[in-house]
């Protein structure tokens, strides 16, 4: 509305494109700050449902803060005790069965 105001001159097309540019800053991180939070609700919630539930493992409690590489080490674990045949209930189905028991 002000372009006409000022004949849109070099001056005001700099300024409105720095104003944008510093709004859409700004707009980043306020929706970075909104996902780091419910992130971090979420993971108090999960935390919170190892910790009640009684057959699971509370070592998981706080992964979140370890590394890359041990959180793939970890991932790696799991996926090969899942597909032991060995092991009692290590199969998918056997875990959700379980999980389902419970309830």
């Amino acid at each position: 509305m002000t372009g006409p105001v000022f004949h849109f001159s070099d001056t005001w097309q700099l300024v409105v494109n720095t104003g944008t540019t510093i709004i859409t800053f700004l707009m980043v991180f306020l929706i970075q700050n909104a996902q780091n939070r419910d992130a971090a609700a979420m993971q108090a919630k999960l935390d919170e449902l190892l910790r009640a539930v009684t057959k699971a493992r509370d070592q998981f409690i706080g992964v979140e803060h370890l590394t890359e590489r041990e959180i793939e080490m970890i991932r790696r674990a799991l996926e090969r005790e899942v597909k032991d045949p060995t092991k009692k209930g290590s199969t998918t189905k056997g875990t959700v069965d379980r999980l389902l028991d419970r309830f």
